[in-house]
């Protein structure tokens, strides 16, 4: 049975050009991916670039000791992958999926020859990558400057931003591994935006209950980031009735990764 799902759906695959997108829509494959599912390791050469659907995926910075902290997010918004076409085959990075869905894969040497055409799609990816820095900058800043609370009202608010609901399957442990920070920090943070009546939380589970809530409780960095987003790509615009009938295949595994749920309760 064929799925649902659309690459349009995807924003950057939605602001093609009908010749751009047919040139590349054959070689999309639709996949799934689940939580803790690794597309690619730090160091690693890149196969593939991944076009988010209904998926999250987490960029994570690997320290020597093991630990690491996420650094960028990508949704629906964008593409993992922007080392590829910036020059390099591998990244210091780990890209790991935070909340399971569905995504399209594109091999790397056909979307290399797409933006080595110089035409719309490579002019498109740059102010993309553009704003993927500003997210990696706004990042580290806010690690830096702003409390736990703060920036765990930020990590809700872009993830719901990429997300059609408001439930999210989430482990205090991961958020702690994304925010880079103890997971006594993020209980004491959960558990004051609960009180405050902002989510409402369970074993594995935080939904959100006032969105307006957290949008006047968060930082400055979260209205940064999406202003951003929305300056460099708001103007490129969706096109509309292209469909791409492709039925789900395989998870994505990859040979000596890591892959399941990261363990942990709310």
């Amino acid at each position: 049975m064929n799925s649902p799902i659309d690459p349009n759906q995807n924003h950057l695959l939605g602001a093609l050009l009908d010749t751009e997108f047919d040139r590349l829509a054959p070689h999309l494959e639709l996949v799934s991916m689940l939580l803790g599912d690794v597309l690619y390791e730090s160091g690693g050469k890149l196969q593939y670039v991944y076009f988010p659907v209904t998926a999250i995926v987490s960029l994570h910075y690997l320290l020597e000791n093991g630990g690491s902290s996420e650094i960028a997010g990508v949704g629906n918004e964008g593409l993992v992958g922007v080392s590829l076409f910036m020059g390099g085959d591998t990244t210091p990075s780990r890209a790991i999926v935070q909340t399971g869905g569905l995504g399209y894969r594109l091999k790397a040497h056909i979307l290399m020859e797409e933006f080595n055409r110089a035409g719309p799609l490579l002019r498109l990816l740059l102010r993309y990558t553009q704003a993927l820095l500003t997210q990696m900058s706004q990042t580290a800043v806010c690690n830096r400057h702003h409390s736990v609370e703060q920036q765990l009202c930020r990590w809700l608010l872009l993830t719901l931003d990429r997300m059609s609901g408001n439930d999210l399957t989430i482990t205090q442990e991961l958020i702690a591994n994304m925010l880079g920070v103890r997971r006594e920090g993020v209980t004491e943070a959960a558990g004051k935006l609960q009180n405050y009546g902002f989510i409402s939380y369970r074993r594995g589970h935080i939904t959100v209950i006032d969105r307006l809530g957290l949008e006047d409780h968060v930082c400055e960095c979260y209205g940064v980031v999406k202003k951003e987003f929305a300056r460099l790509l708001s103007d490129a615009p969706q096109r509309q009735g292209k469909d791409l009938s492709v039925a789900p295949v395989a998870v994505v595994r990859k040979t000596g990764y890591i892959h399941g749920s990261i363990q942990g309760s709310l």
